[in-house]
């Protein structure tokens, strides 16, 4: 998947003409701009979601990669129009425990995804996690196993983790979706404080 936050839409039709049509963005305002000048494009958010912005994405995107509580599940699930196909979740994993990130812990994932799975709206289809730069093999390691191990019961199929840096290692250890923006588009042309 490409992340094209803070990335021209230029860009991205480069990217789509490449054969590109997966595209990744932390904030809800900045994808819908661009969303408005693309032709359709599987689109995943893929930053933290604010309460007040889960009905624009629940009406526009196709991927919700953050999942952090069952408050915000529901209200995506709440908001989600019927005439659309169920809204793609993923559990978002804090594996290293930083304060600075979101995510719950590992040890928290069977129960929001018990939740999250009764849900009409949602399609629950695993785990996503961030961990801190310089991650070791462990903490790859340790979300596979949660993974591995609420698969059978929830159905998972999708472990998204790696990134431009990081992805040969997160492949490595079982990825099956890895968020890729340097490496396709170079560094950011713009910037978008507000999500």
């Amino acid at each position: 998947m490409a992340v094209s936050k803070g990335q021209a839409v230029a860009r991205i039709k480069d990217a789509v003409a490449a054969g590109q049509n997966a595209f990744g963005e932390n904030y809800v305002q900045e994808a819908v701009q661009k969303m408005q000048e693309l032709p359709p494009l599987e689109w995943h958010l893929i930053g933290l979601l604010q309460s007040n912005k889960t009905r624009i994405a629940a009406e526009r995107f196709d991927w919700v990669q953050t999942i952090a509580s069952e408050k915000i599940a529901r209200r995506l699930s709440e908001q989600r129009p019927a005439g659309l196909a169920p809204l793609n979740v993923l559990i978002q994993v804090n594996v290293s425990g930083e304060a600075s990130k979101s995510g719950i812990a590992p040890s928290e994932v069977q129960t929001l995804a018990k939740a999250v799975s009764a849900m009409p709206r949602l399609r629950l289809r695993g785990l996503m996690t961030i961990p801190e730069p310089g991650a070791g093999r462990s903490r790859y390691q340790e979300v596979k196993r949660t993974y591995d191990a609420l698969k059978a019961e929830f159905g998972f199929d999708t472990l998204s983790m790696g990134m431009s840096d990081d992805l040969d290692l997160a492949l490595a250890e079982g990825a099956t979706m890895v968020r890729v923006g340097t490496a396709i588009f170079g560094q950011r042309t713009t910037h978008q404080d507000a999500a």
